[in-house]
C-alpha cells in the first residue's frame, strides 16, 4: 500500500511559520485521496498551530517529537517517558555560556516528550527575533555542527540532530525519526518528503532507513517544492 510521510518545517511549511493558504487546500485535497503520516521535532500544539487543525486531525497519524508522542487525531497512542539526564543538562548549559553568539531569547532547552530541543538562541521570545543572525553565524562558524560533535563524543548513548533551523534535537539513542518505521508493514510503498536529508540533518535517519526498505525520498527546499512534486 502506498504511504506518504512528510516532515512539516521547511517541508510543508516555511520554518516555524504556518502553512500558506494555497498550499493548504492543494494538501487538504491530497489527504482526502492519500494515505498521510507526518513526522517532526515540534510538539503537538505548534504542529497544530502550522498545519491547521484540518490537515492534523485528517492525516491518518501524526508523530510529534520525532515519534516519541504519537497522535491520531485527538488520541495519544503513544508517548515516551524519556527525562533528560542531568549530567546532559549541564553539558548544554556549559556550551550556552561557551558561545560568543551575543542573542539570548531564554528557554535554550525545551522539554518534549522523549527528548529536548536546545537552541543557543533560544525559543521565549519573538521566534523570528535573531533567528536570521543566528542562521549566517552557523553558516561561518558551524557552531551547531560542533557542538552536536562534542555531544555525541561526550554521550554516545543519545540521538542527536540538527533541528530546525537554529536548535539541535536531542533524546536516547534510537528516538530519531526513523523509529516511526515500527508501525508500518515491510510490503508498505513509502514516500517519505524532507528538507533536511544530509548527513546529520533530522531527516536524514528516516530517510535511510525509507531506502533501506526500497521506498522513495524526496529532498526538498521548501513546501513550493513539496506541491510541485505531488502535484505531478
Amino acid at each position: 500500500m502506498k504511504k506518504f510521510i512528510f516532515d512539516v518545517d521547511g517541508t510543508l511549511t516555511l520554518s516555524r511559520q504556518q502553512i500558506s493558504s494555497e498550499f493548504l487546500l492543494f494538501f487538504i485535497d491530497f489527504i482526502s485521496k492519500n494515505e498521510v503520516y507526518l513526522v517532526t521535532g515540534s510538539d503537538r500544539e505548534k504542529t497544530i498551530d502550522q498545519v491547521t487543525p484540518g490537515i492534523y486531525n485528517q492525516s491518518n497519524r501524526v508523530y510529534n517529537c520525532s515519534g516519541s508522542d504519537v497522535y491520531e487525531g485527538d488520541k495519544n497512542v503513544y508517548r515516551s517517558e524519556w527525562e533528560l539526564p542531568l549530567d546532559v543538562e549541564k553539558f548544554l548549559y556549559d556550551e550556552l555560556d561557551y558561545s560568543q553568539f551575543p542573542l539570548r531569547n531564554g528557554n535554550h532547552i525545551e522539554r518534549r516528550p522523549g527528548g529536548v530541543n536546545f537552541s543557543i538562541l533560544g525559543r521565549d521570545e519573538d521566534p523570528f527575533l535573531g533567528r536570521q543572525e543566528y542562521v549566517e553565524w552557523c553558516r561561518e562558524t558551524n557552531e551547531r555542527e560542533d557542538i552536536a560533535h562534542r555531544l555525541k563524543s561526550a554521550f554516545p548513548g543519545l540521538s542527536i540532530a540538527l533541528g530546525g533551523q537554529t536548535g539541535l534535537d536531542i533524546g536516547p539513542y534510537g528516538s530519531d525519526k526513523s523509529q516511526i518505521l515500527r508501525d508500518f508493514n515491510k510490503d508498505d510503498e513509502l514516500h517519505f518528503f524532507g528538507d533536511r536529508m544530509e548527513n546529520g540533518g533530522n531527516d536524514y535517519s528516516l530517510a535511510e532507513a525509507v531506502k533501506e526498505r526500497g521506498g522513495y525520498v524526496y529532498c526538498v527546499k521548501d513546501y513550493k517544492e513539496t506541491w510541485e512534486l505531488l502535484s505531478k
